[in-house]
């Protein structure tokens, strides 16, 4: 099964990422994009804090995309465990 869009959460600029989370049917899976992976998707130079939902979704058919790739290949981090997105995570392999 594939993930489906659930929602954005949160712009955290302490620790500068956003939050988001998914769904597998019932289950609600956390995710988050740090702002430097967003800002080198869209190549447009670092967005203003303000911005950072808009920025999310403008990319986030991107974003959701590679999230499911990490999720079926069971790539999770952190307590609770959820889908974690960087920069290195859109480079060309």
């Amino acid at each position: 099964m594939s993930l489906e869009q659930a929602c954005f959460t949160s712009f955290e600029y302490d620790r500068m990422i956003v939050q988001f989370s998914m769904r597998d049917g019932a289950k609600v899976i956390s995710c988050a994009i740090s702002t430097s992976a967003m800002d080198e998707l869209e190549g447009a130079g670092r967005a203003p804090s303000s911005e950072r939902e808009a920025q999310f979704m403008r990319l986030r058919e991107r974003i959701e995309a590679r999230a499911t790739v990490k999720y079926m290949a069971g790539e999770f981090e952190g307590v609770p465990a959820g889908i974690i997105l960087r920069s290195i995570d859109f480079r060309k392999q």
